[in-house]
């Protein structure tokens, strides 16, 4: 989605913290947040000004839900640029582990920008975003299957995959959409083939038969192979030889006590995160309401910027990264990629360059760089600086030599 500089940046410093509680070990479980496929859609958003802030408006209402369900959805705004939402756990995630899927997809999912809208399909979740109400489709022409090919099964892994697939296409409808099944390979030792199926809870179930049955034969397909996935538009299935599943809540009330015994590990994570973005938000509410852009003071705000040492020249970066050559490309994300570089004084650094930017915004950039910049914390990459004095915007982060993030956490 289009988004201003204010937005790039509290996103990304939203993103920084998920990357951080992703790798840390307070989750219990596993939220599978591996994305399988992203695609957006095929016509450009009609007007960035009313379109970003429905876009913003729908992902705060679906995180807030999430907080007591693994599913939502949301509408916001009004005419061509309305955002309906849709997001949905898969039924064996915890609440926790539903939290951290969700805020990997409605970050990757931004990176459909202009496009009005997409959907992104994870292991452990499903997210969609359009302009336009969807919330009754259960198929479309973009249901497909993804088959693993790295291991051919023989007949009796065959026979008990689609046995297992089967029930779950039956069991699934009279289960809120959803059915985790496990059918034992015969004649061999602890083999066994493994299955989920997950309807979106808005399709009765009806619907959501219709769309396992159609969701199992693309999946039939896959056979031979170890693993397949159907990504459909009302639901998700995915059978392999490997247990992925989480261990089944063995009563009503395990979800809390999941989260009761993850809470005293990342509270006060939790709490910096949600304090930081609130007061973010509530201040760019305020502010962008008393005063209109022509009166943002950028140049004070650069020279603060520059004293402070937190401000690189855009040539010192592009120097330091070799005019951004692929050979020092370290990633890419869904905000923008990323670069290492070695400055005049041998210090190793991790460029990113965003996407995106706009300047008539710089002084909300500015002032996040400097309250991001201010803080340390163990599961945090330190931030240097940034630079957006050309017309694209660059943020300049320590460099870990041959390691990685969680290395640096958990590391001697």
């Amino acid at each position: 989605m289009k988004r201003t500089d204010s937005f790039i940046s509290s996103q990304c410093f939203v993103y920084l913290i998920i990357e951080a509680l992703l790798l840390s070990e307070s989750s219990i479980a596993e939220p599978r947040a591996k994305t399988i496929q992203i695609t957006c859609g095929n016509q450009f958003e009609h007007n960035n000004t009313t379109f970003v802030p429905n876009f913003v408006t729908a992902m705060d209402n679906i995180t807030q839900q999430i907080s007591t369900n693994i599913f939502a959805t949301a509408v916001a705004g009004t005419g061509p640029d309305t955002n309906y939402g849709l997001f949905q756990c898969y039924g064996d995630l915890s609440l926790l582990d539903c939290a951290l899927c969700n805020a990997e997809a409605r970050t990757v999912l931004a990176g459909c920008f202009p496009y009005n809208g997409g959907r992104i399909y994870l292991d452990g979740c499903f997210m969609r975003v359009q302009n336009y109400s969807f919330f009754n489709q259960y198929s479309g022409a973009g249901d497909k299957a993804i088959c693993g090919n790295t291991t051919r099964k023989n007949s009796s892994f065959q026979a008990a995959a689609k046995q297992a697939i089967s029930t779950a296409v039956q069991d699934a409808p009279n289960n809120l959409g959803y059915a985790r099944v496990k059918v034992s390979v015969s004649g061999t030792i602890n083999a066994s083939a493994y299955v989920l199926a997950d309807c979106w809870r808005n399709l009765d179930p009806k619907s959501c038969k219709a769309c396992l049955e159609n969701a199992s034969s693309s999946i039939f397909g896959c056979l031979p192979w170890s693993e397949g996935r159907a990504l459909n538009t009302g639901c998700f299935m995915r059978y392999s030889d490997t247990d992925f599943l989480n261990k089944e809540q063995e009563n009503g009330s395990s979800k809390v006590n999941v989260a009761v015994l993850v809470v005293p590990i990342v509270s006060s994570v939790v709490v910096l995160v949600v304090g930081i973005v609130i007061g973010i938000y509530i201040w760019k509410h305020r502010y962008i309401q008393n005063k209109r852009r022509g009166s943002y003071d950028v140049k004070k705000l650069a020279k603060s910027l520059h004293c402070s040492g937190l401000n690189f020249k855009y040539s010192t970066l592009e120097k330091a990264t070799g005019s951004f050559d692929d050979a020092n490309k370290l990633g890419q994300g869904g905000f923008g990629t990323v670069y290492k570089g070695v400055l005049p004084d041998g210090r190793q650094i991790a460029v990113k360059r965003l996407y995106f930017n706009n300047r008539h915004r710089a002084l909300d950039f500015y002032n996040e760089v400097n309250i991001i910049s201010r803080i340390e914390h163990k599961n945090l990459v330190r931030l240097l600086g940034c630079s957006c004095s050309r017309p694209e915007s660059l943020l300049v982060y320590e460099f870990l030599p041959n390691r990685s993030l969680d290395c640096f956490i958990f590391g001697n």
